[in-house]
């Protein structure tokens, strides 16, 4: 009934991975989506509810999740059929550089005049580059973007210049760029919720369709749901793009934004009327402080929690706090980015900066609370690390296990630093620093990169202690050896642990036929041979490093009871009927002004004809 204000589209890493053939590798091994990187940044949600708590018509789409799902979905048919005020794609993280870009031109193909708004951490780093791409015409920049998006949106509806808006970077009608200054900077996140999934269920009502808001391609068969704490960190890890440096830079964020407690666990009460799998809570709830991880904690234990929590450790944690951490929650797992088992290179890095008897207590603490699974994650391609350095975290592993009588419920993951750099971090700042040698700098660059035929030359740098080569070599040695560190344990089933193996054999002996395509100086005769194995690279493309159910948490039932369901969707279908007849008073009241507008300049006419 009301046109379309804003259409989200969600575009995958690179927008041709259907016909192009490209050895992703293990760059998405350990996150829940696939190399095609279909989860669209949580903040996507949170902006679209905002709009439409205003009075906004919003609709997202996430288009990697519907190209996965669906060989035939016909990107350029859909957004063809669209006619919002206006686009907004997301480039949050620079493996979207090729796709988002490619949407945005198949979107000014259809709609030339129809303009289109880039957001997320890299498009705010790379602002003034990406404006001066023709498809894009505005940029918001920052990790907090609601507010200058309603006035953005206002402005379009209403012909208003853009001139005042905060975080905005935009182009004059002769071309030219301007750059408001990066204001817009909350510091808390109580207005929000982050991911707002009131609106995900929402649209489903209102758009007849499951698919478009699934966040990645085997959600519905493991619903987890997740809940974003924070803006910003208080951690200044070398290689994170969400490190304090870079929020600093990229955000204009001295410190970081919290959730409070309370408005946290409504959204896990929300959570756990739609679903019983396990709720991840992102980033440590415990940089707040004290007070507010004692509240939090509180507040929990008082709410009688039924899911499974997952929750990051971004330092260690002892006894006291986990005894506070069973009583509040039923179940509870834990998620540590180790990176390295080498103390030197931990304080280096910045990243769980302590000796290892101190996260090894952590372990302990944890388990004597009855922690149900801990992930430990280890990185190839770190600073200052060399390929012994980066094989031997597995004899660390050994360790662990020893230690721990081969508690089964630690489970270890090695994977690389890829495929890039973050920009606005400090290696990426300081390559030299940080031992780094950077490839790509630009986006173009990291563009034009994501178009290369293995995840080995898609790798933004080398370091000063191994080469790409190096760090491929050491990422398929680590696994292997994990692997069959696994199967020694018996952490893993025989049958497993044999499909890891040959999955990670496979990847590297086809890493090694591209390197060998690549030293072909026909082009034609390359793309050829390259097409000739597109199925195998298809095959390691869906994962090679792991076991799928190794990232998962146990659950019992997916979703929650029948009647807990209905209530929770009654109340957000009437809830959209109240968005609807508020969305009539908004359509009302712009009509009243655009009105006016036409009066005011009719009479000024007059005036000006008289005089």
């Amino acid at each position: 009934m009301f046109k379309k204000d804003v259409v989200f589209l969600h575009a995958p890493s690179v927008y041709d991975f259907r016909k192009d053939t490209i050895m992703f590798g293990p760059i998405s091994d350990v996150v829940p989506s696939s190399a095609t990187f279909e989860m669209y940044p949580v903040g996507i949600t949170s902006i679209a509810d905002a709009l439409e708590q205003t009075g906004f018509n919003v609709q997202i789409i996430n288009l990697a999740y519907q190209m996965l799902r669906d060989p035939k979905y016909d990107v350029e048919k859909v957004i063809s059929r669209l006619n919002p005020r206006m686009f907004a794609i997301d480039l949050h993280w620079l493996p979207h550089a090729h796709g988002s870009i490619e949407v945005a031109k198949i979107v000014k193909k259809y709609h030339p005049h129809t303009p289109v708004v880039f957001g997320g951490l890299s498009a705010s780093y790379y602002h003034e580059e990406l404006i001066n791409y023709p498809w894009v015409d505005f940029v918001l920049r920052g990790d907090s973007t609601e507010e200058p998006m309603k006035q953005l949106v206002l402005a379009i509806r209403r012909g208003m210049p853009v001139n005042d808006i905060p975080n905005l970077t935009w182009k004059t009608p002769d071309g030219k760029v301007r750059v408001n200054p990066l204001t817009h900077v909350p510091d808390n996140m109580d207005y929000v919720s982050i991911p707002s999934y009131s609106y995900c269920v929402r649209s489903v009502f209102k758009y007849a369709n499951l698919h478009n808001t699934v966040p990645y391609l085997k959600w519905l068969n493991y619903p987890i749901t997740a809940l974003l704490t924070s803006r910003g960190c208080t951690q200044n890890c070398s290689i994170c793009g969400g490190s304090q440096a870079a929020y600093k830079k990229i955000c204009n964020r001295e410190k970081p934004a919290y959730r409070s407690p309370k408005t946290m666990v409504e959204d896990i009460l929300f959570l756990q009327k739609l679903g019983r799998a396990p709720i991840f809570i992102l980033n440590d709830f415990r940089m707040a402080g004290p007070a507010h991880t004692e509240e939090f904690l509180k507040l929990l234990k008082e709410a009688d929690i039924k899911n499974e929590l997952v929750f990051e450790l971004f330092f260690p944690g002892d006894d006291n706090f986990f005894a506070k951490l069973a009583d509040a929650v039923p179940k509870f797992s834990l998620e540590i980015t180790l990176e390295s088992h080498l103390e030197r290179i931990r304080r280096f890095n910045g990243k769980f900066a302590v000796p290892n008897e101190v996260f090894e207590n952590t372990v302990a603490s944890a388990f004597k609370y009855g922690c149900r699974k801990i992930d430990i994650f280890f990185m190839t391609g770190i600073p200052k690390q060399s390929y012994h350095d980066a094989i031997s975290c597995v004899d660390y592993c050994r360790e662990l296990l020893d230690k721990f009588n081969a508690d089964k419920r630690l489970c270890f993951f090695v994977a690389p630093l890829a495929p890039f750099l973050d920009p606005g971090c400090l290696a990426f700042e300081n390559p030299e620093k940080y031992g780094y040698r950077q490839f790509y700098k630009t986006l173009e660059e990291h563009r034009q990169g994501l178009t290369m035929p293995s995840w080995k030359y898609i790798l933004s740098y080398e370091t000063d202690s191994m080469t790409r080569d190096e760090i491929v070599e050491a990422t398929y040695e680590a696994a292997l050896r994990l692997n069959e560190l696994k199967k020694e344990y018996n952490l893993i089933e025989e049958q497993l642990y044999r499909q890891i193996d040959y999955r990670i054999r496979t990847a590297r002996d086809i890493i090694r036929e591209i390197d060998q395509i690549m030293t072909l100086s026909d082009e034609k005769e390359k793309k050829l041979k390259l097409n000739e194995i597109r199925v195998k690279v298809a095959q390691v493309n869906k994962g090679s490093l792991c076991g799928e159910d190794e990232l998962t948490w146990p659950i019992t039932e997916r979703f929650a009871s029948f009647f807990s369901l209905f209530k929770v969707l009654v109340s957000l279908f009437f809830k959209e009927w109240a968005l609807f007849f508020n969305r009539i008073g908004f359509e009302l009241k712009e009509w009243s002004y655009s009105r006016n507008q036409r009066m005011a300049m009719a009479s000024n006419s007059k005036n000006d004809a008289a005089l």
